[in-house]
């Protein structure tokens, strides 16, 4: 982790030194996008401030060093209490040190810290008058900020009536989830938008947004609460709670806090303590489903912080303990045209290598050529590029004041880069005409893959044998080999051959989910599809509804909707070949939504309520043992769905049952908290076992499947093995939901 500064020689460079990191702040905290990426900007920032400190009468008044971060947007409406910025450390010894500062400050040792995320989102101030939320502000320039309570009803966690009648400001951080960021890139390309460039570029611009005609979902996280006029007796109650009971007295407001995620604040005793959380929370970042760019330390106890006071543009008992940067720039060097498995024909940069948050980024999404062009990217311009979790590495924008005038337009091609067909550009997102077939290999051997069909012995070499032998136009060919065409292939015989017709027998009773997933419908993946089809129960259905019954299941909106209708329509004619060979159609332990006007308040179609785990919320964490033992998540996943749950990633107060293995860790520790059941993997197999006959057994006998992560860097093939196509992989993350 880097801490260094930058060293400014003379007066001229302190002064372009402030004007680049003012300029850079400015677009930061205004849009999300900036000049510098952080590392870079952390060491302008601190080598401004070893300047000053040096020459304390040369400190030029629009210096960074005395302002409140994000005093691009000021706004019109005074903020009751200033929304002040905090101070920054780098590493163990730094916040060793700034600890010892503080209890030499307040003169004695800290009583308690509190421990918790540094969103990477907006700071904002929601202000309840009893109860009701009345106005919706941003920080600003700390002392006024912008209202933006237009945007208030699609930020989720920021209700719009609290569970009590108080009167209260409650004050956090609004950003976009990984999910909502992929979720309103899709809806603002549909409508001819450009793509956000990174999560917290989305949520400035969706907060400050008016008069849209679509919606795009933010998330609020509550970090602190504060009385207002009329607070009454609640004002001295709120100035002496103890920082984490604040936290837990707003959260049982209804309000959105992080203490129901993987990263919850944490109350520790000790600097020790202190610093393996932060340790804990760095390791987990990668996996979040948001973003984060530190950790915020504060003393928990309200004396402790009352004595220690605050600055002019930070607290003195609170600290950010920064993690290394998700945005570098890099060179851009080429950009490659790759055909997905549907047909997609994607863009993707190739990049000059740049280490980002501990991997080497050599590649990087490019959206489509109308966001390239939008962008007005050049080859060998100068990119900032952004990577966090698992999100594919995205280009932000060219850092224009870097061009050197040696920059070349990037050509798009003519013709599918694949097969040499025409391109349908009718649509954001290019297509080569052929579709599927232009692609088929890939779409074959997606559709064979383990969390679809599960087609052992079906690997990419033997479905090219099948398609140049022309024995497979699309996968449902599979279903209608005959021994003698397998035969007649190199390196079949007769073993292989059998092999490979009784999994494709297998195959064909697969569940309805499985099968849907085969299909690859743009905008569904493995998750998506059990819904559909635990909703629906039967292809019949699926192929038979329409936009409006589409969005009945959860996680549909209208956009997706129309866009699953419509692919349907154009997959009818394989479907009906999978219905000729007898492919399974139905989902186990599934029943047809209701008809219109008879239907019941709950899920519609799905699973009846005599399934062991039907209303169920579910969790997995640790090592499964035992008949779990090699299960994939995924797969644990599928076997709650089927047997009437909801599988989720994190616990919460919604969880029902946490299934425990070995090394079950802060799950574990925050499901006893709560009180919620906890079983071991032997308990839940048996549990499963008793009302889905062989299913965990079925399960067992799969080879554990491989979890899909999104790629982020390509790897070199080992044995001469071909690498996968960029657009395939790009593809898969859009179709797969981790």
């Amino acid at each position: 982790m880097t801490n260094s500064a930058a060293v400014l020689a003379d007066a001229a460079a302190y002064a372009a030194a402030v004007e680049e990191a003012s300029q850079a702040a400015a677009a930061y905290y205004a849009t999300g996008e900036s000049t510098l990426d952080d590392d870079a900007y952390d060491r302008l920032a601190r080598g401004i401030a070893a300047y000053e400190a040096d020459h304390p009468d040369e400190i030029h008044e629009s210096s960074p060093t005395g302002k409140v971060a994000g005093g691009a947007a000021v706004g019109d409406v005074p903020h009751t209490v200033p929304m002040l910025s905090l101070d920054n450390v780098f590493s163990a010894e730094q916040f060793a040190t700034w600890t010892a500062s503080l209890e030499r400050r307040i003169g004695r040792p800290v009583a308690a810290w509190s421990v918790e995320p540094k969103l990477d989102g907006l700071a904002v101030a929601a202000r309840y008058r009893e109860g009701r939320l009345e106005r919706l502000i941003t920080r600003g320039d700390g002392t006024a900020g912008e209202d933006v309570s237009h945007a208030a009803p699609a930020v989720v966690g920021l209700p719009e009536r609290l569970d009590a009648p108080v009167t209260i400001e409650v004050r956090g951080e609004i950003l976009m989830t990984n999910e909502q960021f992929e979720q309103g890139n899709a809806i603002r390309t549909e409508h001819g938008g450009a793509p956000f460039a990174n999560p917290r570029n989305g949520a400035a611009g969706t907060l400050r947004a008016k008069d849209r005609a679509y919606r795009v979902e933010t998330t609020f996280f509550a970090y602190g609460a504060l009385p207002l006029a009329g607070s009454g007796e609640l004002s001295a109650t709120l100035t002496e709670l103890p920082h984490s009971e604040l936290l837990a007295y707003v959260a049982g407001l209804g309000v959105h806090t992080a203490a129901a995620t993987e990263v919850a604040p944490l109350r520790v005793t000790t600097v020790e303590e202190v610093q393996a959380r932060v340790e804990e929370i760095g390791a987990l970042r990668a996996a979040l489903p948001f973003g984060i760019d530190g950790i915020v330390i504060k003393a928990d106890l309200a004396a402790d912080r009352r004595e220690a006071g605050s600055g002019t543009r930070a607290p003195r008992w609170a600290i950010a303990y920064k993690l290394p940067a998700v945005e570098k720039i890099t060179r851009l060097l080429s950009v490659e045209w790759n055909v997905g498995r549907t047909g997609i024909i994607a863009p993707r940069a190739v990049l000059e290598p740049v280490e980002i948050d501990g991997s080497t980024v050599g590649y990087a999404t490019l959206h489509n050529p109308a966001d390239i062009t939008r962008r007005d990217l050049r080859l060998g311009d100068q990119v900032m590029v952004y990577k966090a979790g698992d999100i594919i590495p995205r280009i932000e924008a060219p850092v224009a004041h870097l061009r050197t005038g040696d920059e070349t337009p990037i050509e798009f091609p003519a013709s599918c880069p694949q097969c040499g067909s025409e391109i349908d550009t009718s649509e954001q997102r290019w297509r080569c005409t052929r579709g599927r077939n232009c692609r088929l290999v890939a779409s074959v051997s997606y559709a064979a893959g383990r969390d679809q069909l599960d087609i052992e012995g079906l690997g990419a070499t033997r479905v090219v044998q099948l398609v140049d032998a022309g024995l497979v136009k699309d996968f449902a060919d599979l279903f209608t080999l005959e021994r003698e065409q397998l035969l007649a292939l190199d390196r079949m015989g007769e073993t292989s051959t059998d092999n490979l017709l009784a999994a494709i027998a297998t195959a064909r009773s697969r569940p309805l989910s499985r099968v849907f997933c085969a299909l690859g419908v743009r905008g569904t993946g493995r998750s998506m599809s059990r819904r559909i089809a635990r909703y629906f129960a039967t292809m019949d259905h699926i192929v038979a509804a329409d936009a409006e019954s589409l969005q009945r299941v959860d996680g549909i909106g209208k956009e997706k909707a129309t866009a699953v209708v419509a692919e349907l329509a154009e997959l009818a004619p394989l479907i009906e070949k999978l219905v000729r060979a007898g492919v399974t159609m139905t989902e186990p332990g599934a029943t047809p939504p209701p008809e219109p006007g008879t239907e019941e308040e709950g899920d519609g179609g799905g699973t009846g309520a005599e399934l062991p785990l039907a209303g169920m919320k579910v969790v997995v964490t640790g090592a499964m043992t035992g008949a779990l033992e090699k299960l994939s998540r995924n797969q644990m996943n599928e076997l709650i769905e089927r047997a009437g749950g909801k599988s989720s990633s994190s616990v919460s107060a919604r969880t029902s049952l946490l299934v425990a293995g070995e090394k079950a860790g802060s799950k574990r520790t925050k499901a006893e908290e709560l009180g919620i059941r906890i079983a071991a993997p032997e308990e839940f197999a048996e549990l499963i076992a008793e009302f889905l006959p062989g299913a965990a057994g079925e399960a067992v006998a799969v080879v554990a499947a491989v979890e899909v992560v999104e790629v982020t860097e390509v790897v070199e093939p080992v044995g001469g093995a071909a690498a996968v196509p960029a657009a395939e992989v790009a593809e898969v993350a859009e179709v797969v939901e981790v």
